[in-house]
């Protein structure tokens, strides 16, 4: 067995949804400097590179990352392919065959650049979101910076996602990596009330 870092890496030079907080990382006490140890304060959304979106993101009033279970993030998962930058529809989900209680990663993008806001990119169209809801999918994730068209107002795939109480990861970097099972393991943060975490997204192979 082997560990798949599917994370992207966070940087300043890290793209963000546009007008939202750049990631900064500050030094606020420096061994260079005579300190006993380094000390370091960082500033950013709470969706830079790869992340967790919570139920709250889009819903008033609901649950925080930090009270999502947190046996969505790890356990059995099935990577699956479909390359391009088009919605994905209900019919190529239903392909799959959706099994209770797995979890999905899409990979659209055969090449993955951190620092760049996609112009276009795939994402779900809002039926495929409620054929994986209805099928109980436990989590679905794409390598994308969002499960909904970048222009959505409504976020109607998040939605009909958390009406299956779906857990959705975004931006993951599934560069290289083969369409098969694979053991997940993606935690996000313990942050009460947060709209989002980032995670280290992490496949493990089963042989």
């Amino acid at each position: 067995m082997s560990l798949i870092d599917i994370s992207q890496k966070v940087t300043p030079a890290s793209s963000v949804f546009p007008g939202d907080t750049r990631f900064t990382l500050r030094r606020v006490a420096s061994l260079a400097d005579g300190a006993p140890c380094d000390v370091g304060t960082i500033e950013t959304t709470l969706h830079i590179g790869t992340h967790a979106d919570a139920p709250s993101h889009f819903v008033p009033g609901a649950d925080g990352i930090g009270e999502v279970p947190l046996e969505r993030y790890f356990g059995p998962v099935r990577v699956v392919e479909r390359i391009g930058d088009g919605a994905l529809t209900a019919d190529e989900v239903r392909a799959w065959n959706p099994i209770r209680g797995m979890r999905y990663l899409v990979r659209t993008r055969t090449a993955i650049d951190p620092t760049e806001w996609p112009p276009a990119f795939a994402h779900l169209a809002p039926d495929a979101a409620t054929v994986l809801a209805q099928a109980g999918v436990v989590l679905f994730g794409i390598d994308t910076p969002s499960v909904d068209h970048q222009e959505s107002q409504t976020l109607d795939a998040h939605k009909a996602l958390l009406a299956g109480n779906v857990a959705i990861l975004e931006n993951l970097d599934l560069t290289g990596v083969r369409p098969m099972p694979y053991e997940l393991i993606a935690f996000p943060l313990r942050i009460p009330g947060a709209d989002a975490s980032p995670v280290r997204a992490v496949l493990r192979t089963l042989m």
